[in-house]
Parts: C-alpha cells; sequence; structure tokens
C-alpha cells in the first residue's frame, strides 16, 4: 500500500511568532528554512547595494568633486548676492537721508528768507527813524532786538559808499564822473541791499561815479606826451 494511498502528508506548523507567548521575550529566528533563505537574499542585495554605493563614491571626486564641496560653493555665492544686495541697500539709503536732508534744509533757509524779505520794508523804517533821531528809548531797544535776531538768522546788509560797483548786487539808479576814483564806485547809497546766505534778497539802490580826467590832467597829459 503506497503513502499516497493509504496514509496523508503530515500538517507541519511552524511557529513564526517573534515573541515567545508563554515567558514574553523576543525569539532568535533560526538561520534555516525560509527564514534563512531571505537572510541570505537580504544579505546579498545589501552587499550589492554598498558594492554601487562604493563605486560611486569613488567616481564621484573624478567627475565633479565632493557634495560638500558643491554645497558650500553654492552657499557661498548665495553669500556674496546677499552681501552686495546689503551693500546696494545701505548705499542708497545713505544717499537717501542725505537727500533729505538738504532738500529739508533748503525749505528752512527758503521759509526764513520768505519771513526776511517781508521785514525789509520795516527795517527800512527802523533806519530812516535812527537817521532822524527818532529811534530811542524802548523803541531803540525792540528795533535792536528784531536786527540782531534777523541776523543772528541769516539776514545780512551790504552797500556802502566806496564799494566797487557790481550790477550783480547794486541797482545804480545815477551816474557821474570824477577823476578821484578809479574805476566804477558806489558813492551814495539811497537804499540798503540785504542778502540771506547765498540769495540775494533785493539789491542795494545806490549812484555810482566813474573816472574821467578833468581838463587840466588831461592838459597835463597831452603835454607830456608833445614832449
Amino acid at each position: 500500500m503506497s503513502r499516497n494511498e493509504g496514509e496523508q502528508e503530515p500538517v507541519v506548523v511552524r511557529d513564526r511568532r517573534r515573541i515567545d507567548p508563554e515567558t514574553g521575550e523576543r525569539r532568535t529566528p533560526a538561520p534555516n528554512g525560509d527564514e534563512a533563505q531571505v537572510a541570505e537574499s537580504m544579505s546579498g542585495t545589501l552587499d550589492e547595494e554598498l558594492g554601487q554605493a562604493d563605486e560611486q563614491a569613488e567616481q564621484q571626486p573624478a567627475e565633479g568633486g565632493s557634495p560638500e564641496g558643491g554645497e558650500s560653493s553654492g552657499l557661498q555665492k548665495q553669500v556674496d548676492e546677499l552681501t552686495a544686495d546689503l551693500k546696494r541697500v545701505t548705499a542708497e539709503y545713505a544717499n537717501y537721508r542725505k537727500r533729505v536732508e538738504r532738500d529739508r534744509e533748503s525749505v528752512i533757509a527758503a521759509a526764513k528768507a520768505s519771513v526776511a524779505g517781508d521785514l525789509l520794508t520795516v527795517l527800512d523804517d527802523l533806519e530812516r527813524a535812527e537817521a532822524h533821531g527818532d529811534l530811542n528809548g524802548a523803541f531803540k531797544s525792540v528795533a535792536d532786538k528784531l536786527v540782531g535776531a534777523l541776523n543772528s538768522a541769516g539776514l545780512e546788509s551790504f552797500g556802502a559808499e566806496g564799494d566797487e560797483f557790481d550790477p550783480s548786487v547794486h541797482e545804480a539808479v545815477q551816474h557821474t564822473t570824477s577823476s578821484e576814483v578809479s574805476g566804477p564806485t558806489v558813492t551814495t547809497v539811497m537804499r540798503r541791499g540785504y542778502r540771506f546766505g547765498e540769495r540775494v534778497l533785493r539789491p542795494a539802490m545806490v549812484a555810482v561815479t566813474d573816472y574821467e580826467a578833468d581838463a587840466s590832467s588831461a592838459e597835463a597829459a597831452e603835454a607830456g606826451e608833445q614832449e
């Protein structure tokens, strides 16, 4: 009687649980059967992957350098770009601050000059009152404070007898000649001029005397040339 006819193949039950149900301890799998084949297969695969990794590591320096070097080069490039941007923004901000400060000073100077220009007629009245002897007492004290405040703000008067005539700051309303001057000279100041900083608020109204030889001087000069 054959085995296939009278006997059945015994059923083998393998306990593959990794934790022992009685002791609760971890079991160590035996290196045989299916588990041994799986372990061998995994070992072969791991060895193959390690071999490929070693080959790539050996070839990488020759192809383009290490990944750390490339990453470091990229980071350095970013740092350089950010540093350049920071310098550019800092320079632009410094120029902006200078421009704002310059504009602010220009606006302040223009406002002061406008106020001083409106007070020039008052200064003319004070000057005439002083010339007639009417500027005295408390009135003179107030006038001196006003003039002092305007001068401290930057107002400056100009135009005096004996000055060389300058058409950019002098307005000539009279013209005479004399042999006592060497060139165009301010001989009379009819109205004082004022400037605020480099800005001329009002030119000085003056009389100008130009040089011209008198008759006696001309005859003497002619006699000297004839000799």
